[in-house]
């Protein structure tokens, strides 16, 4: 590996790699109430990043990507946003009957490439990557993340509208509505990578409460070959759902789209796809190629949701 082609793989892993005081914590929305009753209803959220969860011990969960998704589908303006030291809260009024998707997602690129041989560097969205990469660099790695964050809450009866995936990224696709967890029940739930059922994928589930108690009492499950596992939740509360795919994860790399099925079609970006040469790396921190090269890949899912006692 040349030395520019080395200084590009390792800027890239650096600027890949999460900062190391936010390793432990886990990102989180815990909305006021999952189930309401009656029309013009709100729900309060709070979102926060922490290490106990549903506690406020770190720093507050940014809202620069909220999206909040009435029942029909349509996106709706949060009211009273606002962030303090350890955690942002907003409200949002229920003006229609069914279930609501809230959540923040961000899809973002990071690169290096050589230009004139100069290291240059990109981050941004997703999106404005191919306007701004050169697509004839001689060499360039580049880390596409995609990251979602949701909570569902229905206003009477539970509807599946919102449910329907974008085909982006990784998503949660319910079989057992999210408003209706109840304890001692199972619960089935499928995940989407990219609009393609993730299989042998590693999903933890983990009750809130962690502040009182010894062990954080996770529970571990891996999605079968249509991507999808069961949950039989042991007590009522909230818990927290999340899963991440990382390209070149061992048993998980069939979860990926071909760069065939990669298009427009799901909001991505024009592919930089082209005729991969040379000897590259290989693996989740990007791939440095000569010549335009598909992106490596990483996404994750985090859901928080409420289980009802009998």
């Amino acid at each position: 590996m040349t030395n520019s082609r080395f200084a590009i793989a390792a800027s890239l892993a650096l600027a890949c790699a999460p900062p190391l005081s936010v390793q432990a914590h886990r990102a989180w929305m815990l909305p006021s109430s999952t189930i309401v009753s009656g029309s013009g209803a709100w729900v309060t959220v709070d979102a926060a990043v922490s290490n106990d969860l549903f506690y406020f011990d770190h720093q507050p969960l940014r809202l620069e990507s909220l999206l909040v998704l009435a029942p029909d589908g349509t996106p709706l303006k949060a009211d009273n946003i606002s962030t303090g030291r350890y955690r942002s809260t907003f409200d949002v009024r229920l003006t229609q009957q069914g279930t609501y998707k809230i959540g923040s997602v961000s899809d973002t690129a990071v690169a290096s490439y050589d230009e004139h041989g100069q290291l240059k560097h990109f981050q941004g969205a997703w999106a404005d990557l191919a306007k701004a990469v050169p697509v004839d660099a001689p060499a360039r790695a580049v880390q596409r993340t995609t990251t979602r964050l949701e909570i569902f809450v229905t206003a009477g009866k539970p509807t599946d509208t919102v449910l329907a995936p974008t085909g982006a990224g990784l998503e949660l696709v319910p079989v057992t509505h999210p408003n209706d967890l109840v304890d001692g029940e199972a619960a089935t739930f499928g995940l989407l990578l990219d609009g393609r059922p993730a299989p042998n994928l590693g999903v933890e589930v983990i009750p809130g409460g962690i502040r009182y108690r010894d062990q954080p009492n996770e529970r571990r499950y891996t999605t079968d070959g249509n991507g999808r596992f069961t949950i039989t939740f042991d007590e009522p509360g909230m818990y927290w759902m999340h899963a991440t795919y990382q390209d070149g994860d061992a048993g998980r790399r069939q979860a990926s789209p071909s760069a065939g099925a990669r298009g427009r079609g799901n909001g991505q970006a024009p592919p930089l796809a082209g005729r991969p040469g040379g000897a590259g790396g290989r693996g989740g921190r990007g791939r440095v190629l000569e010549g335009p090269v598909q992106p490596g890949r990483r996404a994750s899912y985090t859901a928080t949701l409420e289980v009802l006692p009998q």
